[in-house]
Order: C-alpha cells, then structure tokens, then sequence
C-alpha cells in the first residue's frame, strides 16, 4: 500500500566493470610494445657484445684521436680484413710482451712506405692526407728510409708521432717493423669514453685501394635506444592512462554524486 517496489537484477557479468574498448587496446599495444622492446634491447647488447670488444688506450700515442685512458669499442676482425687507415688492435711480443697494442696501418704488404716528402709520408710515392694527425704534429718525428712491406704483413704508426713508438721504431728487426696480419684481432670502430664517437673515415688512402666498410655498430646502437623507448613507453602508458582516466571522471562527475 503506497509502497513502491523496486527489482533489482545484478550485471551478467557479476559486477565487474569494463574499460572502454580503446583503453583494453592501448593495454595490448603497451604490452605489445614492451615485449617487443626487451627482444630489441637485449638483442643488440648481445649482438654487440658478440661482435665488439671494448679496450682501454693507455698512453697517448694514438691522440688526438685516441687519448691516453680512452675506453674504445674495438670489432672483432681477422687480420686478412684489414685495409689501410684501420686502427687496429694487435700482440706482438717483440713490441710489448704481455698487452695488446693500438696502432694505424698505413701500408699493407707488397706496398712501400716512407717519409718524408714534403713533410708528408708517402705510400707506394703517393703523399697521404691524414687529416687525424694533430694540426702542428709531423707526419714523422725523423725521416724513415723506403721500406717494402712483405706479404702478409702490415706497417703501423700511431697518430702522435713524435712519441709513438711504433713500426719506425722497430725498423732495425729482422721484419723491419711490420707485424703478421695474423697478430691482429679487432679494429677500433668508437671511442666511447669520453664519448667521441665513431672514428673518421681515413680518405687519404682512397686512392691507393678500398677502405674497410664501418661494423654494425651503428645498428647495434640503434636497436638498443629504439628498444629502451619501448620499454619505456609501453611501461609507462598504465599508470598514464590511469591518471588521466580518473581526471576525466571527476571533471565529468556531477557535484555531491557519490
């Protein structure tokens, strides 16, 4: 009698509320970016890893390119991959008994070497440009006699001359400074503390024969960064979502509703 009944029926779904169908989407997509993200990044450490090795330069030898303490990424190479201008990890016990040395090649076998010519080293009577040398630094400290690299070996300079002790200083040796292609085990792509960056292209030998292709390195970087930002965003949508969804319903939300 005046009183008003009232049926209620509860949700098919047993009460639980459901997001719009965009927000279920972005959380696939998060997730999907995420996952894929992870394969990115820890595929290029791996592949990095894999193909480069990092080194430490302890002397100033190789500046202004290389400097003294400069942590450097070097690809791991066999010596037959190597072309003029490489700077190049090598061991060789009649130059430094127990540690890898870095060193640029300037002459491959069957090629002959001086200095100077104009105050430039010549190759094969060809004056190089070496534009890594600094702006004061000599092509040599002292003239050097023409040498003729043997086969299947390589002559090497570090960039500071004055101070490098390097295939001139080992002229007197029974292999007249050069070193086994065989003895090389990396070619230095970066110099990745202080972050210089990859190494110039050394255009001077050009026209004596093909300069080494660059390594994946810039591959590698870029899958690790591309594969960092979707870890990140993908992450990072959720607790976005969330925050914006609860602004847009309390702007929406009528005053005193409970």
């Amino acid at each position: 009698m005046g009183g008003e009944s009232t049926i209620r029926t509860a949700p098919r779904d047993g009460g639980a509320s459901r997001g719009p169908a965009g927000s279920r989407t972005g959380q696939r997509l998060s997730g999907l970016a995420v996952a894929l993200g992870l394969v990115l990044f820890l595929g290029g450490f791996a592949w990095g890893a894999v193909v480069y090795r990092p080194y430490t330069v302890p002397t100033p030898s190789m500046a202004p390119t290389i400097g003294a303490g400069d942590r450097v990424l070097a690809e791991r190479v066999d010596g037959g991959e190597v072309r003029r201008g490489d700077v190049v990890v090598f061991t060789d016990k009649t130059w430094v008994s127990n540690a890898p040395v870095v060193k640029r090649v300037v002459a491959v076998g069957g090629d002959t070497v001086a200095c100077c010519t104009d105050g430039k080293l010549t190759v094969n009577g060809k004056q190089i440009d070496e534009p890594y040398l600094a702006k004061d630094n000599p092509a040599e400290f002292q003239n050097f006699p023409t040498v003729t690299v043997p086969k299947g070996r390589l002559f090497l300079l570090g960039d500071e001359r004055t101070g490098s002790l390097d295939s001139t200083a080992h002229l007197t040796d029974a292999a007249q400074g050069t070193v086994a292609r065989s003895a090389v085990s990396a070619r230095v792509e970066a110099v990745v503390w202080p972050m210089d960056g990859m190494l110039e292209r050394p255009t001077g030998f050009e026209e004596l024969g093909a300069l080494s292709a660059p390594g994946p390195l810039r591959t590698v970087v870029a899958l690790i960064v591309v594969g960092a930002v979707l870890v990140l965003g993908g992450g990072a949508y959720g607790p976005i979502a969330k925050r914006l969804g609860d602004r847009s319903r309390a702007r929406t939300e009528p005053a005193g509703a409970r």
